[in-house]
């Protein structure tokens, strides 16, 4: 059985997990812990606790426990005290209070959710995303990163304080067949698992081929007026090492839909890999979404209207690493 990584934990990590977890594959995925906005950031500022949203997310995508369970897990407040809570990210949260470790969190949370695979945090150190652009100007945390947007690019990213690789994190990458990355903001949920030591030195001496999935559209403050190239380009920056293969999506985008994208700066990611002086495997397909997703009225975090299909980027995905 084929062994795949996949990092990340915001949507996008969603998606792969939920279309791949139908196939016969050992799944593993390392899951970032530096979100700090909405309710996550919320329970992590007044319970000091570490970020359960990316963490919850994962664990329903691979969940095979009732319907009941999965819906009790994604569902959000909408009045009351706890508005805008998600009852996941509490129910977490008053795991880490009464258990030992987190690592009994995750092993609670994985039996009651019947999880199909491993969801392990990259590091159980409390830390916090930072970014340098390159006029000098520094943001701290990661829901500032997402909300202020600056108007430069990011020159580097870094933790504060330094973070350390969860040991379990570090043994799966060196089982791995395959390392996936993507589809998900660049900075704010692929780049921060590579910057927890040990993790992207345990990518350099692993021999698994790195898959990326490449992102519909760009990302305002991030990745303002990338190209699929230059995403590749920053990825590996901090992999340390080349990407073999990049899936990307060949289905057109509605002009209604880049018109809303093109009103908070964002635009579709620009496919110039014929480009590049490195050479990959790449494979395009149909993988948009035919559904146009909206966020609850309570939800405060930014989310994404378009997105990659579940199914079509399992099948994908599968057809690969066989």
């Amino acid at each position: 059985m084929k062994k795949v990584v996949i990092f990340g934990g915001g949507t996008g990590t969603f998606v792969v997990l939920s279309g791949l977890k139908k196939y016969r594959l050992d799944i593993s995925v390392i899951v970032s812990m530096m979100d700090s906005g909405g309710s996550t950031g919320r329970l992590r500022d007044q319970l000091g606790v570490l970020p359960p949203g990316d963490f919850r997310q994962c664990l329903v995508a691979l969940s095979e426990a009732s319907e009941l369970w999965r819906t009790l897990f994604l569902y959000r407040f909408e009045t009351g005290d706890l508005k805008g809570h998600n009852f996941g990210n509490i129910f977490i949260t008053a795991l880490e209070k009464i258990t030992k470790n987190y690592q009994e969190v995750v092993s609670t949370a994985s039996f009651i959710l019947k999880t199909k695979g491993k969801v392990i945090p990259v590091t159980f150190d409390k830390v916090h995303l930072c970014v340098q652009y390159d006029d000098g100007g520094v943001i701290e945390t990661e829901d500032r990163i997402e909300h202020e947007a600056r108007a430069g690019k990011i020159k580097k990213a870094y933790l504060v304080p330094q973070a350390r690789a969860n040991e379990k994190a570090v043994k799966a990458i060196s089982d791995a067949d395959y390392l996936i990355f993507g589809p998900g903001d660049l900075y704010t949920s692929l780049i921060p698992n590579l910057l927890v030591g040990g993790i992207s030195e345990a990518i350099t001496r692993s021999h698994a081929k790195i898959i990326m999935i490449a992102n519909l559209m760009t990302k305002k403050g991030q990745t303002t007026h990338y190209t699929m190239s230059e995403h590749v380009r920053d990825l590996e920056k901090y992999l340390g090492k080349k990407i073999d293969i990049i899936v990307a999506n060949s289905k057109k985008i509605e002009q209604a839909h880049l018109d809303y994208y093109a009103k908070f700066g964002e635009a579709e990611v620009v496919d110039d890999l014929h480009t590049a002086q490195k050479k990959y495997v790449i494979i395009k397909r149909e993988l948009l979404s035919e559904v146009v997703h909206k966020k609850s009225s309570v939800d405060t975090a930014v989310r994404s209207l378009l997105r990659h299909d579940s199914e079509k980027v399992g099948t994908v995905l599968f057809e690969v690493v066989q």
